[in-house]
């Protein structure tokens, strides 16, 4: 096998890629494999390729298309080649790049798109973060694999780069998968040995860039930074030089926010995996992609440090405070473009001269918005103006000047991008070959004058050049220095001896003012490059007033106030709200307090009254406050806290080996080794996936742990109503609960359960309001009439209820021996025979209750089969999830 094929294949083996995109000619070819699974993926139509006897499927993609697709299999998680030809004869072809999950430049949206390298030395982890779309780049070091998995979480990386001892730990493997549903791609392990690691990043920084960053060379964080420089520019995206500072960070600086408490609490996304619904997508007024990525990254990293904090509520208190101004500021920034990408596709080599005419746009805008906060008496006393300072105001317009001095008004094409007066042989071009359009414009007039031609045409197309066109009828007038070149149907095309030299002129012309327009703007796109720690800064202070902005809008039209931060311990939160609920619903607001002698609420209340609601809306209040972030609430004073921890709900990882309990319990040993007296853990439900004595076991030495080793600040809603007793005996336990109203009911005398929920006598209504002391009841039934369980089911249950209540018999209808007379033992859970109380099937004695059989011979087997499932359901320690599912079910039988 030799040729086209032969080449790909051998190609392909050296890249080591998933995928080969391969040029031949004006087109980028897949062969063979590639071929089928770029088919499969991307809908592309699949030929054959012939070669030696032998045929190959074969699809492709013109020159200019590559990118979507790229994009598309990219993002699909594969890693995709890219073989260029070159040479003069553009028959030899080399791999000029490859194309990863975390390398991929052509990102669109405002996502940030991480590769994070890895490394473990000995109890300590490396952490290196880096966005080649924007040039970020971030290291770290921590103490623990917990950590550092939360750490990565964070990111939310699009590529990992295991260290040489992490790539053979399956259980980290493993979790980074699930935590982060990131690609894993093995590198060299000489990329992470430290001394060329470190190498590396001195090269790229500067070789006092460790120590001005107080960074330890040769440690796990430079381990992991090099190996990151490394990968990328092995790949070849080319952006090397827009990777101007690394950012090293503490991991204590910001609040420890594991994947469980980000999905929890839905930061950036539903439970369903959808960004709308999400605390990121509710709080987002950004107008540009940068102030978005920033708006993301500050509610996923909430901040420890109070300076950095009040200096943010100051920006968003000018901004809520003055509507006009805020909304003058966020006018100039809308339109803006994304500079940080920007400057990483200049260092690139990709961007085109629309790119730079949009940096010109925004540096301007830049300059506008310095003045704007300068000369506004509600914002010139704020920080913003430090924000804005933080980029060089001269080299910004310096760099301005110097490529709006250089484009056209319009750049677009392969010429007309300057504009005259820049450079004199492009203008002397210029001008040659504007003389030289205008001739071939001019031609047919002249011709028609100077003939008996009543109707010639110019016109030019890629066989022919440029010619004349004259109708058969008027052929015999053409002049006699014009000779045919092409007879048509209706029409001859002519070609002269002087439009042969001035087509060679023009196309002469042509041709050295696009490589002279080439080369100038190489050389104007290597300037700008050269100055992309610049567009960096001016993306990222943009990005800041954008999200800052975005904050004190949500505030202003939500009546949101401003949080008090403590450096003690305490939360005191009135009137405090859901941040998202509250846009779907009229919303009850209420008050989370704790303080000395009250660190540990135990929540109770009936399924469906809002202790979710209400322990998830206290954690974001706490969130938010530490993002900088106005708040849901009529007050807030918020003591810092250096991590939110939470166990809401859990669902069956049966492909993963982990049952419901077993996520459960995973998750409540996580909070407990991981929180602090400085955190806030938010629990609801503990210990219910298992037989309710376990569960109650568990629920309350986790409570004792909780509140005597960990001494966090913990709210921890239960159905295990023998909780709240602890409230008498642990000093920093107290007792809330969801309120209800029930006063209509209690004159039914069933035992806390009532009729349907429509207004009528025997009616339950959720309050949604929190209140002290414990909950006496659940409603379990109640919630399933809501949830339109069968009337008989309901009755029934409200009747067993009472007899389990009463330690009656019941009568255990439907068995093949007739009905029986049964005492459920609520202390070991048993059923045993209440003797002497049994009758026959179909018999016409009454149960311990007086109940006559009407209501069980209105009952068929499966509606019976239906009601014994019912009576071993424990619906007081049942999720609202698992009671509807269950009554889905019931109901489909019922049917």
């Amino acid at each position: 096998m030799t040729g086209i094929v032969e080449e790909f294949l051998a190609l392909k083996e050296e890249s080591d890629a998933d995928v080969l995109a391969m040029q031949v000619g004006d087109f980028y070819e897949f062969f063979a494999d590639d071929a089928r699974l770029v088919a499969d993926e991307l809908d592309l139509k699949v030929s054959e390729k012939s070669s030696h006897g032998s045929s190959y499927p074969m699809a492709g993609v013109p020159l200019s298309e590559l990118t979507p697709y790229l994009k598309s299999l990219v993002e699909r998680g594969y890693t995709v080649a890219v073989a260029e030809q070159r040479g003069d004869d553009d028959t030899t072809r080399e791999i000029t790049r490859t194309a990863t999950p975390g390398t991929l430049l052509e990102a669109t949206g405002a996502d940030a798109r991480y590769l994070v390298a890895v490394v473990r030395e000995g109890d300590a982890y490396g952490l290196a973060a880096v966005d080649v779309t924007t040039g970020a780049f971030r290291l770290t070091e921590v103490g623990d694999e917990r950590t550092a998995l939360a750490e990565l979480g964070r990111f939310g990386p699009e590529e990992v780069l295991p260290g040489p001892v992490l790539r053979g730990d399956d259980d980290f493997c493993d979790a980074v998968r699930d935590d982060a549903d990131a690609t894993l791609s093995v590198h060299g392990t000489e990329a992470f040995a430290p001394g060329k690691a470190t190498h590396r990043v001195r090269e790229q920084f500067g070789e006092g860039a460790l120590d001005a960053v107080g960074v330890e060379p040769e440690g796990p964080g430079v381990r992991a930074a090099g190996a990151a420089l490394d990968y990328v520019a092995e790949t070849g995206v080319g952006v090397l030089s827009s990777l101007t500072r690394v950012q090293p960070y503490r991991a204590d600086d910001h609040v420890s926010l594991d994947p469980t408490t980000r999905r929890n609490l839905e930061l950036t996304e539903t439970m369903r995996g959808d960004r709308e619904g999400s605390l990121a997508a509710t709080l987002d007024h950004t107008v540009t992609a940068m102030g978005a990525r920033r708006l993301e990254a500050w509610l996923v990293r909430p901040l420890q440090r109070r300076g950095e904090l009040e200096r943010r509520h100051d920006c968003v208190a000018a901004l809520a405070d003055d509507a006009l101004e805020r909304d003058a500021v966020r006018e100039t920034l809308d339109g803006a473009a994304d500079l940080e990408r920007l400057a990483a596709r200049c260092t690139s080599g990709s961007a085109d001269p629309g790119a730079l005419k949009r940096v010109v746009d925004t540096l301007e805008r830049l300059d506008a918005l310095r003045e704007r906060v300068a000369s506004s008496p509600s914002l010139a006393d704020s920080p913003l103006g430090d924000v804005l300072a933080r980029v060089d105001a001269d080299d910004a317009a310096a760099l301005r000047e110097t490529v709006d001095d250089a484009l056209a008004d319009d750049p677009g094409g392969e010429t007309g991008i300057f504009a005259r007066g820049y450079d004199e042989t492009l203008d002397e071009l210029a001008a040659e070959h504007d003389e030289l359009v205008a001739w071939f414009d001019t031609l047919a007039e002249r011709v028609k004058a100077e003939s008996e031609l009543s109707r010639v045409t110019v016109d030019r197309n890629k066989t022919d050049g440029y010619y004349l066109q004259v109708g058969h009828s008027q052929t015999d007038r053409v002049p006699d220095d014009y000779r045919e070149v092409k007879t048509l149907k209706n029409s001859k095309r002519y070609r002269s001896a002087e439009l042969d030299e001035k087509e060679r002129a023009l196309f002469r012309v042509e041709e050295e003012r696009a490589a002279r327009e080439r080369e100038l703007f190489d050389e104007l796109r290597a300037e700008v490059a050269a100055h992309a720690s610049l567009l960096q800064d001016a993306g990222r202070a943009l990005a800041e007033v954008d999200a800052l902005a975005s904050f004190a809008e949500h505030a202003s039209a939500n009546r949101w106030t401003r949080p008090e931060l403590r450096d003690d311990r305490s939360l005191d939160v009135s009137a405090g709200r859901h941040p998202v609920v509250e846009q779907a619903v009229e919303f009850v607001p209420n008050d989370a307090r704790f303080g000395e002698g009250r660190r540990f609420l135990v929540v109770t209340g009936p399924n469906m009254s809002g202790k979710s609601t209400y322990m998830r809306q206290t954690a974001l209040i706490v969130l938010l406050a530490q993002a900088g972030s106005f708040v849901p609430a009529e007050s807030a004073e918020i003591g810092l806290v250096d991590g939110v921890y939470t166990r809401v709900g859990a669902l069956d990882e049966l492909a993963q080996g982990r049952s419901t309990f077993m996520v459960e319990m995973q998750e409540l040993s996580n909070i407990l080794h991981s929180a602090t007296a400085d955190s806030l853990v938010v629990l609801d439900e503990v210990g219910r996936g298992t037989a309710s004595d376990d569960g109650i076991s568990i629920a309350w030495a986790a409570t004792e742990y909780l509140h005597n080793e960990v001494r966090a600040k913990t709210l921890f809603a239960t159905h295990y109503h023998e909780l709240t007793a602890l409230a008498d005996r642990l000093d920093g336990v107290r007792n809330v609960h969801v309120e209800v109203d029930d006063e209509s009911y209690a004159s039914t005398g069933s035992g806390g359960e009532s009729g349907p929920a429509t207004g009528r006598d025997g009616d339950v209504t959720f309050l949604r309001t929190v209140a002290e002391g414990p909950a006496d009841r659940s409603y379990g039934i109640h919630v399933a009439d809501l949830a339109g369980v069968p009337e008989p089911v309901v009755s029934r249950s409200r009747d067993v209820l009472e007899r389990l209540r009463a330690d009656e018999a019941i009568d255990v209808r439907g068995g093949s021996e007739g009905s029986e007379q049964v005492v459920f033992d609520l202390g070991s859970g048993e059923l045993r025979t209440d003797e002497g109380a049994t009758g026959e099937s179909g018999g016409e004695g009454e149960d311990a209750a007086g109940d006559g059989e009407d209501d069980a011979a209105a009952l068929d087997s499966e509606a019976a089969a239906v009601l014994d499932e019912l009576r071993n359901t424990d619906v007081n320690n049942s999720s609202p999830l698992d009671l509807l599912q269950r009554v889905n079910e019931w109901q489909k039988r019922l049917d």
